[in-house]
């Protein structure tokens, strides 16, 4: 599935990971992010503010404060502001992504 042209049309993100894009929906206090992620393995591990997620399409392993757990089209999950956490993904996948922090990212 490939995002509709009115994602597509909204500024991209300056994502500093290899085969990671997206697209941002800013809000006053909080910023979604429509994501796109090659399977290009490890993303390394980091932290920020909180992470609320939905999987659109896709696998990938999610390791939040050292414990892991596989997530798929459907789920969700929730990354509490400053735990660390890294991610391993599978195969191409897709999610919708909200962050409590303003500018989480910055567009291109």
């Amino acid at each position: 599935m490939d995002y509709p042209d009115m994602v597509k049309a909204l500024p991209e993100a300056d994502i500093p990971f290899k085969g990671v894009r997206g697209w941002i929906l800013q809000g006053e206090n909080q910023q979604a992010v429509f994501l796109e992620i090659e399977p290009v393995g490890q993303v390394s591990e980091h932290s920020h503010g909180a992470q609320f997620g939905v999987v659109i399409e896709g696998q990938m392993s999610l390791i939040i404060g050292g414990a892991t757990r596989r997530y798929g089209k459907g789920d969700s999950y929730f990354i509490p502001a400053g735990v660390p956490h890294s991610a391993v993904f599978h195969t191409q996948f897709k999610a919708i992504d909200l962050f409590d922090e303003k500018h989480r990212y910055r567009a291109k």
